[in-house]
């Protein structure tokens, strides 16, 4: 059994260009699926956040549209109200990389606000690709992946292949021309190796140690090859 360490979001509001504030979170599918393929496969989760702050879901996140009508939306609903995990998290600034056998971190704009700024959580990231642990992000997830600097200054997943929420989608979800930032941009200008699949279909890149999801329906997808890696 193996034990996974879940890098979430603690910030609810993402400000944008103007200065105004989105309501935000982290997206209830790119954490509850694989938290539930984790689970079934019989590993543990720990959820950590900055702050040991109650993840915030984006509420929507939870409509029918988001997750395919009312009944999934119900379903992912009570995974998030009921997982203990979510409810009870850790704070990031006390994590002990050597208790866990791989880092997951999902998505939602929650990260572009907080974890792409923060330390610990970079610190966390760039031991865990700089030991060939597995690491699991998605979507908008990528944005921790910033925050994983060296002492030299450069970026700890420089090189690799992955993949992120693109501008295309950006674009198409409304949010680009508000945003203070792009994923895709900034990941690129850092030198990671952004690979870009249709808008919304399902798309994962794996490279060496590092597994990536495009977007929301990459969830499941990427779940299934972290696993992999833990077997």
């Amino acid at each position: 059994m193996a034990k996974i360490l879940f890098v979430m979001t603690g910030a609810d509001q993402w400000t944008l260009a103007d200065g105004s504030k989105h309501r935000t979170g982290y997206w209830a599918e790119e954490a509850v699926a694989p938290y539930e393929a984790f689970k079934a496969a019989g590993h543990e989760v720990a959820v950590a956040t900055p702050g040991g702050v109650v993840p915030p879901v984006d509420p929507g996140s939870l409509s029918a549209d988001a997750n395919g009508g009312p009944e999934q939306a119900a379903r992912i609903k009570d995974v998030v109200d009921t997982a203990a995990e979510f409810r009870s998290p850790l704070a990031l600034t006390g994590v002990r990389l050597d208790d866990y056998d791989a880092v997951y971190v999902p998505g939602g704009h929650g990260p572009m606000e907080d974890l792409a700024v923060d330390a610990d959580s970079g610190r966390i990231l760039t031991r865990a690709v700089e030991r060939g642990m597995p690491v699991g992000v998605v979507c908008h997830g990528p944005a921790a992946l910033l925050a994983a600097v060296r002492e030299d200054g450069t970026n700890a997943y420089g090189g690799y292949r992955i993949t992120a929420f693109t501008n295309a989608e950006e674009q198409l979800a409304g949010s680009a021309d508000k945003a203070k930032w792009l994923l895709q941009d900034r990941l690129t200008e850092v030198g990671v190796k952004v690979e870009v699949g249709a808008p919304w279909a399902p798309h994962v890149e794996v490279d060496r140690n590092v597994v990536t999801g495009q977007n929301p329906a990459s969830s499941a997808p990427l779940a299934a090859e972290l696993l992999k890696k833990l077997a």
